[in-house]
């Protein structure tokens, strides 16, 4: 993992110009040791895929990044310098990249519940009904389950420094056995 973070620091040392094509090519290569070739599949625990996730999305979330309004210790200024055309050209390109989800085994009747509670919560109704996100709205089907359920816990403990607050509010009082039961439903759908 240190190596890893090591390479993202050494390729993105250089983001404070606008970028060529070359250098646009290491930036995504550096994305790469966290969030997989091509943004996916991510390579390390709890990393989201960033392939066919909505380009508003990963742009939005790229800024508030770099501008520190989002909290993501791995990513603490890797970002610096990176010019607001360059953040646009990256997450153009990962939201053109087909997702190949790793979704693992379904177990029936947790994703049943999973699906249960979503519909429950209205989830479709920021996400869509097939869960594809759109705007600013992440992409959920397909996404890493482990990803999700993380990024869920963190929503619900309010640790989600910088995110969408009407997540908290929308997942309060579920327990941890229903955040797992969506984050399996959401993983097994297909993008």
């Amino acid at each position: 993992m240190r190596r890893a973070l090591l390479l993202c620091a050494a390729l993105l040392a250089a983001w404070s110009t606008p970028a060529s094509a070359q250098a646009l090519g290491e930036r995504l290569a550096a994305c790469a040791a966290c969030h997989g070739a091509g943004g996916a599949p991510a390579p390390l625990p709890n990393s989201p895929t960033l392939a066919g996730q909505p380009a508003l999305f990963i742009e939005n979330q790229l800024v508030m990044i770099r501008e520190g309004l989002r909290d993501v210790p791995a990513m603490k200024g890797l970002l610096d310098g990176v010019s607001d055309t360059d953040l646009a050209a990256m997450a153009k390109h990962f939201a053109g990249q087909p997702l190949k989800p790793q979704p693992g085994p379904r177990d029936a009747a947790r994703f049943a519940r999973g699906e249960q509670v979503a519909n429950g919560n209205r989830c479709a109704s920021c996400h869509l009904p097939n869960y594809a996100g759109r705007e600013q709205m992440p992409r959920l089907a397909g996404q890493r389950e482990d990803y999700l359920l993380h990024s869920m816990r963190q929503f619900l403990n309010g640790q989600a420094t910088g995110r969408d607050t009407i997540m908290a509010a929308s997942l309060r009082g579920l327990s941890d056995a229903d955040l797992q039961a969506m984050a399996h439903h959401f993983a097994q759908l297909p993008p």
